[in-house]
């Protein structure tokens, strides 16, 4: 990778505005997370989630890049877009509506976009509502509340400023994808992992000082991180290569085909997104149990999914490997596939075209997605394990690496395109950064 092909972002107008756009909205919406709703101790707060951090709070602190941690105006962040997004993604395959919206094209997209919207703001609020409550009895040490004045009056303002917050969040991610690099919503998702680095890298660095872990322990951790790092980026740009062929044919005066090229399957098709899913899934009880703070079976369901219990890593593992199968099944028609190859004059050798070329497509569809799937479970339960066998201290974030990477791959390919279409060399001087293309919502 070359220094000067990142100078070359900053030579064209364009992609130099919208880098500075991108970067812009990610400032603002980072200024927004560091801004407390009125009526909360934040010290209380901050020594309430240290001891939460190995619970699915840490995860969804995550996704609002610390804005839960803080109670901000941004807590929510954009999980109730992504709640949203995958209640519609559902509705589209069974409800006979929206599927047929879904096939008129960009201007039935934008009508289930707007429905999506309106579904996000509804889902807010009830998630505004638990949290307000679950903010009202939260205790730090000593029995030490949280808010000061616990009343009706602070929740209706927390509603309203989670729910606002959430909606101007989902608005930064728009504009991010509409004049800006990358998918917003994931790029939000990012900066709030990448924020956590520096944090945990001190931390690491204290405990080493203080004697409390061993450099021994630590080193093991880096290789540990590195060798995942690398298989990450691997199978999020490792492809499956079918050969296609193209038959010859004669147009007018001049003939056409009889070259042949390949059909390309990503092994890891949904890795990203399923991971964005199931933790928003996984998020809904939270909600939900939190208008029953006195429930013991609501307190003994949430204990279940507490990180490290083995029925939250089966749920949690069950989930993505659902969501690879749904996300790849709503992207990937392999009818489609083959209608458009039979159109075109194209061929898989070995294979009839027609029915026979949709089933074999569909037999490497479902092993490449099986294959996909695995991987992602292992690295999702990878921190459960360190925890478990090398008695880390603190937290090793393969979930936030796999999202990471994925979306830092997306980004920098987009960019990497813009180059080359503008006649810039690209990023590598041989071959192309596969960036994954995937979209939320």
């Amino acid at each position: 990778m070359q220094l000067k092909s990142f100078t070359n972002v900053f030579q064209i107008p364009e992609l130099r505005r919208r880098v500075l756009i991108t970067f812009g909205i990610l400032a603002i919406y980072r200024i927004g997370i560091a801004i407390p709703i009125p009526g909360v101790d934040v010290s209380a707060l901050k020594a309430f989630f240290e001891r939460q951090r190995h619970t699915i709070f840490g995860f969804l602190d995550m996704f609002s890049g610390g804005a839960l941690a803080r109670i901000g105006i941004f807590s929510l962040g954009v999980i109730p877009y992504i709640n949203a997004s995958i209640i519609m993604s559902l509705l589209q395959t069974t409800v006979p509506f929206l599927e047929k919206l879904a096939k008129e094209g960009e201007l039935g997209h934008r009508k289930i976009n707007e429905y999506t919207r309106y579904l996000a703001v509804l889902i807010a609020t009830i998630q505004g509502f638990g949290l307000s409550f679950a903010v009202m009895s939260m205790r730090a040490a000593a029995e030490r509340p949280i808010v000061y004045n616990p009343s009706f009056g602070f929740q209706l303002l927390s509603v309203i400023t989670f729910v606002t917050g959430s909606m101007v969040a989902m608005w930064l991610g728009e504009q991010i994808t509409e004049h800006g690099i990358g998918n917003g919503i994931s790029l939000i998702i990012f900066a709030g992992i990448v924020d956590r680095l520096l944090p945990s890298m001190r931390n690491t660095v204290s405990l080493l000082s203080a004697e409390e872990i061993s450099l021994l322990t630590v080193l093991l951790l880096l290789v540990i991180v590195f060798v995942t790092l690398m298989a990450v980026v691997w199978v999020e740009t490792a492809q499956r290569r079918i050969p296609v062929q193209y038959a010859k044919r004669i147009i007018g005066h001049r003939m056409y085909g009889g070259q042949s090229t390949y059909l390309p399957l990503r092994v890891d098709q949904a890795g990203v997104i399923a991971v964005i899913f199931a933790l928003a899934i996984l998020s809904a009880p939270y909600t939900v149990f939190q208008f029953m703070p006195n429930s013991s079976i609501a307190q003994k369901f949430i204990s279940f999914l507490s990180r490290g219990n083995v029925v939250y890593m089966l749920i949690y593992a069950g989930l993505i490997i659902f969501f690879c199968y749904f996300y790849t099944g709503i992207i990937m028609n392999p009818a489609d596939l083959s209608e458009n190859l039979k159109k075109w004059g194209g061929f898989i050798p070995g294979i009839r075209p027609g029915e026979a070329t949709v089933k074999y497509i569909e037999w490497v569809l479902k092993r490449l997605v099986f294959a996909g799937a695995i991987f992602v479970v292992l690295i999702a339960i990878l921190p459960e394990i360190l925890t478990t066998l090398l008695k880390a201290p603190f937290f090793f974030g393969s979930t936030g690496l796999l999202i990471a990477v994925g979306v830092a791959l997306d980004t920098v390919g987009q960019l990497e395109a813009h180059l080359i279409m503008r006649h810039y060399e690209g990023f590598m001087k041989k071959g192309r950064i596969k960036g994954r293309w995937f979209n939320i919502g």
